[in-house]
């Protein structure tokens, strides 16, 4: 598969996510066998009006292709703010977001509220492939709803306008994540396009992506959610995929080891207080599923220092093993 003029050996795609995929939590998957991975979406607007933080969310990390994902309903700020989130990260390709369905975007008329305006869309991404010489991606979703599900006709506008791939996540914005996943839409979109597809939605591990790949046709998989707290998720794909057994997750010890290695790298990118912030989230789901865990996850609730985030991997590995 080719993102473009990209060699994608690896067509296993980890999702943007709003606070979740920064540069610390992309490496470590990219290191557990994310083929692909795409930043945090940032406001063009705002690289345009050179806001720091939207830039700081657009580090590169190694080991993966990466892309740089940016939102927006203007055709020039968003052509400038991919310019700048280019020249800013060094990415391999840019990603437009039209699948967004939190209504502080999605009602704005960016992220899905463009799949309500397809003819701006595509001229939107136009804009954005005139604007810089790496290929540019789009994200959507089947539709704003159950009644104005437009996907094939706007995936195949997408295809008109430049993009280099689509990947289509299985419900409509007034789903968010609720429901089950359609792959035979994605299906439908893989049988008109000639330009890549990737399948996104529902697909929570080794079995649900070999299961999705012959549903779908599509080239390549993203997955979201079921990261969280499970990086090793991607080992398991490649597992199921060379048609092997996957052994299975490492012991208790060996993940909390990484989970801070990757409190680590937040802490050289953001620094030890957002470090601390963002390690309460992730690793809370580094614990789901682990016995007796609740009175860890309380102390993880009141993380401050990387010293704390020390004591408690150490006080898991041995009361919880």
């Amino acid at each position: 598969m080719k993102i473009g003029n990209i060699e994608v050996n690896n067509p296993v795609f980890l999702a943007p996510m709003a606070g979740v995929t920064d540069w610390a939590f992309r490496t470590v998957c990219a290191e557990l066998g994310a083929g692909v991975t795409v930043t945090e979406m940032v406001s063009s607007r705002a690289l345009v009006y050179k806001d720091k933080k939207s830039a700081k969310l657009l580090r590169k990390n190694e080991g993966s292709i990466c892309g740089a994902q940016i939102f927006g309903n203007d055709p020039e700020i968003m052509a400038e703010g991919a310019r700048l989130a280019l020249e800013i990260s060094g990415c391999d390709f840019i990603d437009i977001n039209m699948g967004c369905p939190m209504p502080k975007i999605a009602n704005s008329g960016d992220g899905c509220g463009l799949m309500r305006t397809p003819e701006l869309a595509g001229e939107i991404l136009a804009a954005v492939v005139k604007a810089v010489d790496v290929p540019v991606t789009v994200k959507c979703r089947l539709g704003w709803d159950k009644g104005n599900i437009n996907v094939l006709d706007f995936t195949k506008r997408m295809e008109d306008n430049g993009a280099a791939l689509v990947a289509v996540h299985g419900r409509t914005r007034a789903m968010l994540y609720t429901g089950v996943a359609d792959w035979d839409y994605i299906h439908k979109v893989k049988d008109q396009l000639s330009i890549p597809v990737i399948a996104n939605g529902d697909i929570t591990g080794g079995e649900a992506a070999v299961k999705c790949l012959k549903r779908t046709g599509a080239d390549g998989i993203m997955i979201g959610r079921s990261t969280f707290g499970d990086p090793w998720i991607f080992e398991e794909v490649a597992y199921a995929l060379r048609g092997e057994e996957y052994p299975g997750r490492p012991v208790l010890a060996d993940r909390i080891a990484k989970a801070v290695h990757q409190f680590q790298l937040s802490e050289q990118d953001h620094g030890e207080k957002i470090a601390c912030l963002e390690a309460r989230k992730h690793f809370a789901w580094y614990l789901r599923g682990v016995s007796h865990a609740s009175f860890y996850k309380r102390e993880i609730s009141s993380l401050t220092t990387m010293a704390d985030i020390y004591r408690v991997a150490k006080d898991v590995v041995r009361d919880l093993k």
